[in-house]
């Protein structure tokens, strides 16, 4: 499929997708969402990809939802918005449950419901001086239904209450200091220790383990704690059987260097 909004490439079995509108600060609007729907489907299944990172052309990671987009469909009827609605859920759902690991490269500001791409992902690394993620929804007359599901997770809930509450934008240093961010990098490194660190995630790290490992979180959300315990232990099981294990446990035995 051919993108208006995004871009995407492969390199060392790292996927990059990238939001592809500089010029209106990448907001994400019905075109984007869907692109983003797609690539991701389409990435989940191609084997030739390990990790996966989102990143934003031009100054900014995601401007949030693109507000002429918002103000359109606020001449809409209740079903036009809730289906609308629904897209963004189901893009910020699928990013949270790749199969594979998932890196937010926060280059820029990260505002609304692009701060919530970047909280539904595994990692996320920010620039020291350039990034700035907020939710200045409340501000707006707003609220972050949709993303802050990702937030709690991410925050905890009592700092996702004040960080919504306020309509904070944080820079990267006070961002990490709330949970939100895995590692503050220097602007001008930011790239590459990005790319040094998905790398070496894809060589150390066996995809099914990978996979079956973020199955856990995902299903351990749905269950109950005696349900959650079984089915662990039923997938404990499982593993034991799988090549990847024989592998490993193989490689580790023989004190040989094993390469995924």
């Amino acid at each position: 499929m051919n993108y208006t909004s995004l871009l995407c490439s492969t390199e060392n079995r790292v996927a990059t997708i990238t939001l592809n509108h500089p010029e209106r600060r990448n907001a994400l609007d019905d075109v984007m969402i869907n692109e983003l729907l797609d690539v991701l489907t389409s990435v989940n299944r191609n084997t030739q990809s390990r990790v996966v990172v989102i990143t934003g052309d031009g100054s900014a990671f995601c401007a949030g939802i693109d507000l002429d987009y918002l103000q359109k469909y606020s001449q809409m009827g209740h079903e036009e918005n809730l289906e609308d609605a629904r897209n963004l859920m189901k893009m910020l759902l699928l990013i949270h449950n790749l199969r594979k690991p998932v890196i937010a490269m926060v280059n820029g500001p990260a505002l609304g419901g692009g701060c919530g791409i970047a909280a539904a992902c595994d990692f996320v690394f920010a620039g020291k001086e350039k990034a700035k993620l907020g939710v200045p929804e409340v501000r707006l007359g707003f609220i972050p239904a949709i993303i802050l599901f990702y937030l709690i997770k991410r925050m905890g809930e009592g700092a996702a209450r004040e960080f919504t509450l306020r309509g904070d934008i944080l820079d990267a240093g006070n961002a990490k200091t709330k949970g939100l961010v895995t590692e503050v990098i220097e602007d001008d490194q930011l790239k590459q220790k990005v790319y040094e660190f998905a790398e070496t995630l894809a060589r150390t790290t066996s995809p099914a383990s990978i996979t079956l490992t973020k199955d856990l979180f995902n299903r351990f959300n749905e269950m109950n704690v005696k349900e959650a315990m079984e089915y662990a232990a039923n997938l404990n099981a499982l593993v034991r059987k799988t090549e990847d294990f024989k592998k490993g446990i193989d490689s580790f035995l023989k004190k040989e260097k094993l390469e995924w």
